[in-house]
């Protein structure tokens, strides 16, 4: 029987913040810009949580729902200091470990024999661990995939754990809101709901057909987490090269504003997926997808060291000129990934444009 502990921070950045800062302890806080700079909220603690400010969120508005919100200057070397101290942790009870990104990662502890072989006593354990050496809390998921896993960390939250047995995959999957699911963004949950489906149940009372013929392979995805399934091992040997985010519309679009009203829509949840990335890579490059209603598809790239929606705007025109009276039936945006050594190439040279 697989056993998989999701291993995910309390809002790392912030914890980390208010350890080093007792001070801020009581206080809303959020890593992030200044508010009267085009920033956004890299994390935020539980407390700012309660005025509605979230992660990708601009400064200013944080500001806005929050007006004693105290900001504070992110420290990644700090960060990945923590989280050096974190992944040494993990290693003492797996050599199977997948880190997602500084604050979280899976491990799984099948054949692990310490505290008489429980996922449950060892993920205590491993929490316990985490705040002895750092001081800072972690929340975790137990489950038999990694999919229940990610899902089990974030219904405990802050400082606590949940688990889900393998006889109970089925049931917890038959009523899953389909919003928890990995993946389904704002976009897709609005399409899903104007499509009648909410819960695992509904999804599993549709085939196969039908949820490709609305969401491509991603409603393949879909249908097999509604139930309980994800064959996916653990790859401790992981690289993230990119994070990306795309949107297949419900109807197909042909101006250059609706285009944008998508963009919109779409590059806060970009930014999320950001700040949830590998912070020791660094953005190389930035691009555009579109995919027209023939399924053909044309990829615009430009080199650029962060998401900058502006570009987006300029890649979005280069993309469009390829239309030829199509319309569009997708849109995609992502950033490249590279390590801190090729960032330090010169960024002045222009990428070639490619199109599929």
């Amino acid at each position: 029987m697989v056993k998989i502990i999701h291993i995910d921070m309390d809002c790392f950045y912030a914890q980390v913040e208010m350890r080093d800062n007792p001070a801020l302890a009581n206080k809303p806080i959020a890593v992030g810009g200044d508010s009267d700079r085009r920033s956004v909220i890299a994390t935020c603690n539980y407390q700012a949580r309660e005025f509605g400010v979230r992660s990708a969120m601009a400064t200013a508005r944080a500001k806005q729902l929050c007006p004693k919100l105290v900001l504070v200057p992110g420290r990644m070397s700090v960060y990945q200091q923590v989280s050096v101290q974190i992944r040494a942790i993990f290693a003492q009870y797996s050599s199977l470990v997948e880190p997602l990104s500084l604050d979280e990662a899976y491990i799984d502890v099948t054949d692990c024999q310490q505290c008489l072989g429980s996922a449950t006593l060892i993920a205590q354990e491993i929490r316990q661990k985490i705040f002895e050496v750092t001081g800072l809390t972690a929340s975790a998921g137990i489950a038999p995939n990694k999919f229940m896993a990610k899902i089990a960390s974030d219904l405990n939250k802050p400082n606590g754990q949940f688990v889900i047995t393998p006889n109970n995959v089925d049931q917890f999957a038959l009523n899953l809101p389909l919003k928890k699911i990995p993946g389904v963004g704002g976009v897709t949950e609005k399409k899903l709901k104007a499509l009648g489906l909410t819960m695992g149940r509904d999804v599993r009372a549709v085939d196969e057909s039908f949820m490709v013929k609305h969401f491509g392979k991603f409603g393949l995805a879909i249908r097999e987490r509604c139930f309980g399934i994800d064959l996916r091992p653990i790859d401790p040997t992981r690289i993230r090269k990119s994070v990306g985010v795309e949107i297949t519309l419900a109807i197909d679009i042909d101006t250059t504003d609706q285009c944008i009203s998508m963009l919109e829509q779409i590059y806060p949840e970009l930014l999320k997926r950001i700040e949830k990335a590998d912070s020791t890579k660094v953005i190389a490059k930035q691009g555009i997808k579109i995919k027209f209603n023939d399924f053909q598809s044309t990829t615009v790239e430009r080199i650029s060291s962060e998401a900058n929606y502006p570009l987006f705007l300029t890649l979005l025109d280069e993309a469009l000129t390829r239309s030829k009276g199509r319309s569009i039936r997708l849109i995609g945006l992502n950033v490249g990934l590279h390590s801190e050594e090729l960032n330090q190439q010169s960024t002045t040279e222009q990428l070639d444009l490619f199109a599929q």
